[in-house]
């Protein structure tokens, strides 16, 4: 399957600029905020991939700041109104077992959690981590010294445990940065919303299986795809 790797760039025109609040939000403190900046992010988007009402999503993406974005897709975005002309390349990379590629990944990295009383339950491993940890939930502060730590601990396991699955080893791993996000659309009370981490994750990788590697660049690592995580990044080194 032919993928198409874009870079899309929001118009800046007086028009586009008008709805710039809109559209592209700036960044929020808290979780709820930065929940409905990928919301909006979610929807622009779509109006460079929506070409029927019934489309599915068949895409990734991540935001570059500043207006830009990354995708990946089986498919060429199409003009919009709302970004630039895209910058499209074909994304067919030629790569051999035992390959060094520098990698940038977002991702909501999961596991499960095994329990006594019912089914397995999926979780954010940093959450999970962070579950942990000594104090109760109304003292944050242990929580907040420790998060970037258990992060990269947590970021470094995920990735070691993507690798042995998905064709690569993990070599360099560096968590640059761990966020919590609302889970847009929630209607109610704000404690006890649903919300998902996004990790930050950059370093270097060996290919171990090519092909394996390859398919799974195009499907996306991780969850809540529809938010901007799962695109991986790579450039050789």
């Amino acid at each position: 399957m032919t993928l198409y790797l874009s870079r899309l760039t929001l118009q800046t025109d007086q028009q586009s600029r008008a709805l710039s609040g809109l559209i592209d939000p700036p960044e929020r403190a808290h979780a709820q905020g930065r929940g409905q900046v990928l919301d909006a992010h979610h929807r622009l988007i779509w109006s460079a991939f929506a070409d029927s009402p019934d489309r599915e999503r068949d895409f990734l993406w991540r935001s570059e700041g500043q207006g830009r974005f990354m995708t990946l897709s089986s498919r060429k975005p199409v003009e919009s109104p709302l970004f630039e002309t895209p910058e499209v390349l074909p994304f067919a990379p030629s790569l051999a077992a035992g390959d060094r590629l520098g990698f940038a990944l977002r991702v909501n990295a999961t596991k499960d959690r095994s329990r006594v009383d019912g089914p397995n339950r999926r979780v954010d491993v940093v959450m999970d981590a962070l579950h942990g940890l000594p104090g109760s939930e109304d003292d944050s502060r242990p929580r907040a010294s420790a998060r970037l730590t258990l992060a990269a601990q947590a970021g470094t396991e995920w990735m070691a445990r993507q690798g042995t699955v998905h064709g690569f080893e993990p070599l360099e791993i560096a968590v640059e940065d761990y966020r919590v996000m609302a889970l847009p659309g929630y209607r109610g009370r704000r404690k006890g919303q649903p919300q998902f981490g996004i990790l930050d994750l950059a370093g270097v990788l060996r290919v171990s299986d090519p092909a394996t590697f390859i398919a799974r660049l195009g499907s996306g690592f991780g969850r809540a795809k529809a938010f901007g995580c799962g695109l991986m990044l790579i450039r050789r080194v």
